[in-house]
């Protein structure tokens, strides 16, 4: 049974992570809200104005409320404003089992800002909250995200076809997990969260 206890601020070598406040709308919009090669994978779509992201913000404070909502904003500890967000996008209480979503600005790719999060969310959920199972998935055609995912000790357990959408349009899922005994297993053989650039 999972013990949650909220989205609590996670440090690595490069980060912090923490919870989303109002103040961050501007920066949000600048750094990523605002770009559609940011969103071409994603769900939403890209925000026109900062009042956008400022109003979605307000939704994300108000979910901190509840213990079992995670959602952080990705820092940069030398910037000190957020670059990206990693949430936890759906859960199963009964299994113990937690899926995970990600983005980032462009001016950020390329520099394992993405898996140092990734990594430092994984170490959490498992260590503190107890899940059994973590997934992630993402567009075939978005390669970059799987290779975040297997960096970081996931799996690839196949491809579901033309099973979801995104502001591709209908596009084959490639899905990603971790199980508890293989985190613990990698965790034992290094310093796991200190994922490091690619």
């Amino acid at each position: 049974m999972m013990n949650h206890c909220g989205t609590k601020t996670l440090n690595t070598d490069r980060l912090v992570l923490r919870q989303f406040t109002p103040d961050d709308a501007q920066a949000m919009f600048d750094n990523w809200a605002k770009d559609p090669e940011v969103t071409r994978f994603l769900t939403w779509q890209p925000h026109e104005n900062a009042e956008i992201t400022r109003r979605l913000l307000q939704q994300w404070v108000e979910g901190y409320k509840d213990p079992k909502y995670y959602q952080w904003a990705i820092c940069p500890k030398e910037l000190g404003e957020p670059i990206g967000s990693i949430s936890v996008v759906s859960m199963n209480d009964e299994r113990d089992i937690v899926s995970i979503g990600y983005c980032i600005g462009r001016r950020w790719w390329h520099q394992g800002i993405t898996s140092e999060a990734f990594a430092a969310v994984i170490k959490y959920l498992f260590e503190e909250v107890g899940v059994n199972r973590l997934e992630a998935r993402h567009n075939v055609n978005n390669p970059n995200s799987g290779r975040v995912m297997k960096k970081c000790g996931l799996t690839c357990e196949g491809t579901l076809r033309q099973a979801s959408t995104d502001n591709t349009g209908i596009m084959d899922l490639s899905v990603w997990s971790i199980l508890r005994s293989e985190y613990e297993a990698m965790a034992s053989r290094t310093n796991y969260q200190n994922r490091g650039p690619e």
